[in-house]
Order: structure tokens, then sequence, then C-alpha cells
């Protein structure tokens, strides 16, 4: 680690140096708004230059979705509190959809994703094989038992990338979803929940 910058006091590891940017950076955003913070704003918070940023995190992008991770785990905790006692798979994610819905652009970590176009959770790396891996870890989390329902893990996957595809779409143009939850609700439940029923699960794919 260099020994300028960084307040006089240069982090002790790696790990303390990626966390003080990413601090930095929230704070550069509450000042100057997302779209309007660089990276030089965020070395300059630090009192380093760009190059070690760039030591630590390759673009800007990578940084604020750092913002939004560490802000997703209190997030998927209190929605899976909101679906406590709901058993049906196909009625957890539905409400579950809904709930993202509702929720993501109130939370000011989460909705920075919104903000920053097709490369974040919300667009093109909605997809990647990570993200679905998070998405298929956070439904095991459901009080649902999937296995009784005939959903296995490989199933989970595939429902965790088409409900992100799903909710990219819903968050990224809010102006063509349904306005009204009950609505929301009730497309949900005509085209997405009979796919989760126990004879649709039972129904090889592409047969």
């Amino acid at each position: 680690m260099g020994h300028h910058g960084w307040g006089g006091r240069p982090p002790a590891s790696e790990a303390e140096a990626r966390q003080r940017i990413i601090d930095a950076t929230v704070r550069c955003i509450d000042r100057y708004g997302v779209t309007k913070t660089t990276l030089s704003d965020v070395a300059g918070e630090l009192g380093v230059t760009r190059q070690t940023v760039y030591r630590h995190f390759g673009r800007l992008n990578e940084i604020i979705a750092e913002v939004a991770a560490q802000g997703a785990e209190s997030f998927v905790d209190r929605m899976i509190a909101h679906l406590r006692g709901i058993t049906d798979p196909a009625e957890a994610v539905v409400e579950s959809m809904v709930f993202c819905v509702r929720t993501i652009p109130t939370e000011p970590r989460l909705s920075l994703l919104l903000q920053l176009g097709d490369t974040t959770a919300f667009g093109r790396g909605a997809t990647t094989p990570d993200m679905i891996a998070y998405g298929a870890k956070m439904l095991q989390r459901f009080p649902v038992d999937w296995t009784t329902a005939g959903i296995g893990a490989p199933d989970l996957d595939g429902l965790a990338e088409i409900m992100m595809r799903l909710l990219t779409s819903l968050l990224q143009h809010p102006s063509e979803a349904p306005q009204d939850e009950a609505r929301l609700r009730a497309l949900l439940n005509r085209w997405l929940a009979p796919a989760l029923s126990p004879t649709a699960a039972a129904v090889p794919a592409g047969a």
C-alpha cells in the first residue's frame, strides 16, 4: 500500500482499501448524485490518485455495484420476513416480485443500479452466472419446500433467471409496467404462477 493520501492513514489491507473506496463513493454520491460522481471525485475524497483507486476497482460502476451489494443483504432479509407464512411456491414468487418492484426504487443503495444502465444487476448483468446463482440462493431462503413442490436445484437456477429478467424489465421501464400493485399481482398470477404448479414442474423442459 502507498503511504501518501488516504487522509494520512494508509489502509492496512486490500479489504480495508476497498471498503474505504466504497464509503468514499457513497459520500460522493450523496453530495453530487450518482450520474455526476466520477472516479476523480472518489479519488479526491480519499486524497489519493485515480491510479490508486484503479488498483482496487476497474471502473466506477464496479464500486457502485459493491455499494448496492452491501445494501442487498438487509433488503433480502426484509423480503424473506415479508414472505413469512407463505408456503405456496407460486404465491411466494409472485409476492416477492411485487415486493421488489415496490421497494427497490425506494432503497437508496439498490436504486443506484437503476440509474446506471444495463451493465448492472438490473440490466444485462442480471443474467450473469453469478447473479443467477445469487438469485437461486435467495430462493432457497423462501419459506417454501421446493422439493415437495417438485422443483429441484437446477429448476431454481432457471426460476431465478426468469425472475431477474422480468424484474429488470419492470424496474428499468416503469412507465410500461403495471402501475397498480393489484394489476401487477394479477398479471404475475396469470402468466408466472402457473409455471410453478406441481403439474408444470413435472413436465420436462422442451416437452
